[in-house]
C-alpha cells in the first residue's frame, strides 16, 4: 500500500486489517487528504483476497472530532463547483466503507462527533470506550450532517435520528447503543477484547458468502441509494452559501459564540 499521511494500515497474519486515523494533532478531523487516503486504503483493503477483516480505529485521544474545519471555511469561500466536488468527496469515502465487501469493525475508544458519527454508522458492527462523547454538532456552525446523513438515519431509523440529528446535543456511550450506534459499550481496558470477540467469527466463515451477505442486507433494507447520496451532496453545497455557515465558522475561529447563541 502507498505511503500515507493521515491513517496507518497494518495486517496481521490472520487477514485482520487495521485502518487507523492518525491526524492525531488535529484530533482526527478529516481533511481532504485524509478522505482520499481512507477512500483509497479501503477499496484496496476490500480487494485484497487475503484481508478478511477491517477494523476501523484511530490514535491518539479523540477517534475522529468530525470535518476539518479549515477544510469547511474554505467551501464557503470556493465556488459551487468546488463545493459540489468537496461534498463528493466525503460522500464517496462514506460509500466505499458502506460498500466494502468485508466486515467493517469500529474500534470507537475516543470521541466522535459529525463525520465521527457518520464513520461510526458505516460499519458493520462498533464498539464504544465508556466515557466517550459523541454528536452530531453540525448545527451549531450554521450547517447540517448532510453526506453523513443518509448513513446515520439507516443506521438510527429515523425516530431515533430525530432525537440528535438537529439539536447538535452532546450523548455518552449508553445513548450511543441505544440510538443503534454502538453494538456495545465497554470498559476502556476492556475494548481490545471486546473488538476481538467480534473478529474471532468471522475467521470461520467464507470469505465470499461474507462478501455476498453483506451485499444482501443493502440490497433487502431500505438503505443508501444514490439519490439519497446526492441528495445530501446537494443539501450541503447548498448550506456551505448561506450566511449562517460563514457566521458559524468565523465564531468557531474567532472563538466567540455565534450571532445566534442565546444563553
Amino acid at each position: 500500500m502507498a505511503a500515507m499521511e493521515t491513517i496507518t494500515v497494518e495486517q496481521d497474519a490472520r487477514g485482520v486489517a487495521r485502518l487507523s486515523l492518525a491526524r492525531v494533532d488535529k484530533r482526527n478531523a478529516l481533511s481532504a487528504a485524509m478522505m482520499d487516503e481512507i477512500h483509497a486504503a479501503i477499496l484496496q483493503l476490500g480487494a485484497d483476497p487475503a484481508v478478511r477483516v477491517v477494523i476501523l480505529a484511530a490514535e491518539g485521544p479523540v477517534f475522529c472530532a468530525g470535518g476539518d474545519l479549515g477544510w469547511m471555511q474554505r467551501q464557503i469561500e470556493a465556488d459551487a463547483a468546488t463545493r459540489a466536488g468537496e461534498a463528493g468527496r466525503l460522500a464517496q469515502m462514506l460509500q466505499a466503507l458502506n460498500t466494502c465487501p468485508k466486515p467493517v469493525i469500529g474500534r470507537i475508544h475516543g470521541n466522535a462527533f459529525g463525520g465521527g458519527v457518520g464513520m461510526m454508522a458505516v460499519c458493520d458492527v462498533a464498539v464504544g470506550a465508556t466515557g466517550a462523547s459523541f454528536g452530531l454538532t453540525e448545527t451549531r456552525l450554521g450547517l447540517i450532517p448532510a453526506t453523513i446523513g443518509p448513513y446515520v438515519v439507516a443506521r438510527m431509523g429515523e425516530a431515533r435520528a430525530r432525537r440528535v440529528f438537529m439539536s447538535a446535543r452532546l450523548f455518552d456511550a449508553a445513548e450511543a447503543v441505544e440510538l443503534g450506534l454502538l453494538a456495545r459499550a465497554v470498559a476502556p481496558e476492556a475494548l481490545d477484547a471486546a473488538i476481538e470477540a467480534e473478529v474471532v467469527p468471522y475467521l470461520a466463515t467464507a470469505p465470499g458468502a461474507v462478501a455476498e451477505a453483506k451485499a444482501l442486507i443493502r440490497r433487502l433494507a431500505p438503505g443508501v441509494d444514490e439519490d439519497a447520496i446526492a441528495a445530501s451532496i446537494a443539501a450541503l453545497v447548498k448550506r456551505w452559501e448561506h450566511d449562517e455557515a460563514a457566521e458559524g465558522i468565523a465564531a468557531f475561529f474567532e472563538k466567540r459564540p455565534a450571532s445566534w447563541v442565546r444563553a
